[in-house]
């Protein structure tokens, strides 16, 4: 920033660890809270053992995995760069397929990716990651791919931006759809700051300026991740509305639209996401507030005791008495602060908008398109 500062550093010599206000109602709400969270499918069973990635196939199976730059819903070498592969891979290559973030995690869904040596490449991608350098570009070589990740961490770069670029320049004609050398090389180029690197570096919306495309999958200058808003409609609101550009985090629609979670919703009609998207937009900036891990969502909204039990956590902690609905007050606060913030920085209603390619061009295989209102759009945040 204008300071000059990178980063702020704190010696925690001589400090000890935070005690709970009421360390009895902290320790049972704990305890309930992570057998919740080992109880749930997502949490307990799918994440732990496949990463993220497992939504690799379900995504290309509900013709919402964007491809060749959001041209198409499904991906030929889907399978090829699935959470199943990369377990399967790195289980065989002697890396970790699972393990926790931290020590105290109770999903454990990261893990340690290996070279065909037996040696460290990269963390296991996030599913974003790999579709972005995957799907988006038409690459299946997962090698490539966890290569990417790994040279955009040690470079600095945005991993879904990075790979939203790259896609981006191979539908310029920069360099082919599916090859990953030359991808690879653009990343190089990039970290280096060549001439073109500097366009790469840039981002996506930089790249669809520079060179005059139309189909450009940003919102508020950040590049959208790895559901197409055309086949997972309640997502694409999230992406339009929240005040962060298209994070598909601040609102996971993903969970009803296409997994069943928190209740099941249609993802190719229109009818309802509004709502669902502006109800996870409150409750997850809320989770954020906390320090919980944004994945605890799939758990708490399926299991009313485990949601009861995360509050009772935090209430054991601080000494307070929170309920549900002082949590989605907190939530949505938070979000107006937020969007009091874009008002004053020049970003209005016409900034809460998709491009408007999604809603022209029709999405293979289902032919649908993004037909949620700007009038509707409008509503998201009305609460």
């Amino acid at each position: 920033g204008s300071k000059g500062i990178k980063a702020i550093v704190l010696d925690p010599a001589g400090t000890k660890n935070r005690e709970p206000q009421n360390a009895e109602q902290f320790r049972a709400a704990n305890q309930a809270f992570a057998a919740g969270l080992k109880s749930h499918p997502v949490t307990g069973q799918g994440l732990p053992q496949y990463g993220t990635t497992v939504l690799m196939n379900i995504l290309n199976e509900a013709g919402g995995l964007p491809t060749n730059n959001f041209s198409v819903g499904r991906f030929e070498g889907h399978d090829q760069i699935s959470g199943e592969t990369m377990a399967a891979t790195i289980l065989e290559r002697g890396g970790q397929p699972t393990h926790g973030c931290h020590r105290g995690c109770g999903i454990r869904c990261s893990g340690i990716y290996v070279d065909k040596e037996g040696q460290y490449l990269s963390k296991a991608p996030e599913y974003e990651t790999i579709w972005s350098h995957g799907a988006h570009c038409g690459i299946s070589d997962l090698d490539a791919i966890v290569l990417m990740d790994r040279l955009e961490d040690d470079y600095g770069f945005d991993t879904i931006d990075m790979g939203v670029a790259i896609g981006l320049a191979m539908q310029a004609g920069v360099i082919p759809y599916g090859d990953a050398q030359a991808a690879i090389n653009l990343i190089h180029e990039a970290g280096r700051g060549t001439p073109l690197g500097r366009i790469i570096g840039a981002g996506a919306a930089t790249v669809g300026r520079c060179y005059g495309l139309e189909r450009v999958p940003v919102v508020k200058g950040q590049a959208l991740p790895a559901y197409d808003p055309r086949a997972v409609k309640g997502v694409g609101v999230t992406y339009a509305t929240t005040t962060q550009g298209a994070d598909h985090t601040a609102g996971y629609a993903v969970a009803p639209n296409i997994l069943g979670i928190g209740g099941k919703s249609d993802p190719l009609k229109a009818e309802g996401q509004v709502e669902i998207s502006r109800n996870l937009q409150i409750a997850t900036a809320a989770l954020d507030s906390t320090g919980f891990c944004l994945f605890v969502a799939f758990c708490i909204l399926d299991q009313p005791e485990t949601f009861q039990a995360m509050i009772d956590v935090i209430n054991g902690m601080y000494g307070l008495n929170m309920t549900a609905d002082d949590v989605m007050e907190l939530g949505k606060n938070i979000l107006r602060q937020e969007r009091e913030f874009n008002r004053k920085a020049g970003f209005g209603p016409a900034a809460d908008r998709l491009p408007m390619f999604f809603s022209r061009e029709a999405l293979a295989p289902h032919g649908t398109r993004f037909d949620i209102t700007d009038e509707e759009l409008d509503e998201v945040h009305n609460y």
